[in-house]
């Protein structure tokens, strides 16, 4: 291999924060690494997302101690991807939740995902012997399901595929806020080998209908008031399409996997080679986006291995 990926050699302590964005509503970010969300009820607490250990899941117990001193009763995954929900444990949540895609997903490609995660992004997992083994949901739905905090009602929704097949979104109504995953992010490349670039839009079509007063994305700073919620949505629509586009202008002609990673470079590093990750995700957006460009819907699983072959023949 030629050189390392790019997520190797990113040792960079990231800057907490953890701010407000809506009553009783946190949104724990860091400076592009994988966002959390806090949903403070009457009796109990919600989290969003669990990291991808139980140190780093730690990071967000804390901050919730600094607001509330409420029971963490649910966490909410919005999708399979190890740095979200290995840290799961760490939370002592009675209830766990995902899609009954999402959960189909660990059972079919979850250890596999864990490896190669570890392998190409190793900041992510400190403390990754504290890990107890893949998180799995004890509650699913199919398309959607609320839990009420007390009074507070929270609704938990699958409106489509996009980052993944199983993508879960939650709003809640009573201060009209969702909480996205990665289906949305803000200055931060999108992460697309396990997407569905076809789809991808109409789930934000889905998202725009709600009218959101506030965004937790995936990725990236709280998104509060809806000029901030709109840019950050068409900036994703952006990112998206500008690797799809030329991916499949390549599959079209029968050109090679290499010749899609040229065509997608010389469309999306004027616009994102300033943001976060973005160095990271390219290999393997541009893999996914010319496999889906030539018909293959369901994307291939990712492992150690296939992850260090791609990369090769990126390489040429």
């Amino acid at each position: 291999m030629a050189k390392a990926f790019a997520s190797q050699g990113d040792m960079t302590e990231k800057n907490i924060t953890f701010d407000e964005i809506g009553e009783g509503l946190y949104a724990f970010t860091a400076e592009g690494d994988p966002n959390s969300g806090v949903i403070v009820g009457d009796d109990s607490v919600m989290i969003i997302e669990a990291q991808a250990t139980p140190r780093l899941a730690q990071k967000v117990i804390d901050c919730v101690r600094t607001v509330t001193d409420k029971p963490i009763s649910h966490v909410v995954l919005t999708h399979y991807h190890a740095v979200r929900v290995l840290g799961a444990s760490a939370f002592g949540a009675g209830q766990i939740i995902m899609s009954d895609k999402a959960r189909a997903m660990v059972v079919e490609r979850g250890q596999e995902d864990w490896d190669s995660e570890f392998q190409r992004f190793p900041r992510l997992f400190e403390g990754h012997d504290s890990i107890p083994g893949l998180t799995w949901p004890t509650t699913t739905f199919q398309s959607s399901m609320t839990v009420y905090l007390g009074n507070r009602r929270v609704d938990i929704k699958h409106l489509g595929r996009a980052h993944t097949a199983g993508d879960a979104v939650i709003h809640v109504p009573d201060q009209n806020v969702m909480f996205t995953g990665d289906i949305v992010e803000y200055q931060s490349a999108c992460y697309c080998g396990d997407g569905h670039f076809n789809d991808w839009g109409h789930t934000l079509d889905a998202i725009k209908t709600f009218d959101v007063d506030a965004i937790a994305p995936g990725r990236g700073d709280a998104l509060v008031g809806k000029s901030m919620v709109n840019a950050a949505i068409d900036s994703t629509r952006d990112f998206v399409d500008s690797t799809y586009r030329p991916a499949a202008k390549v599959a079209a002609r029968n050109g090679s996997l290499k010749d899609a990673w040229d065509a997608v470079r010389a469309e999306c590093d004027p616009k994102f080679s300033d943001y976060a990750i973005y160095e990271h995700c390219l290999p393997f957006n541009v893999a996914r986006a010319y496999d889906e460009a030539r018909g293959i819907d369901t994307p291939r699983i990712w492992t150690a291995q296939r992850d260090l072959e791609m990369w090769e023949a990126l390489q040429g």
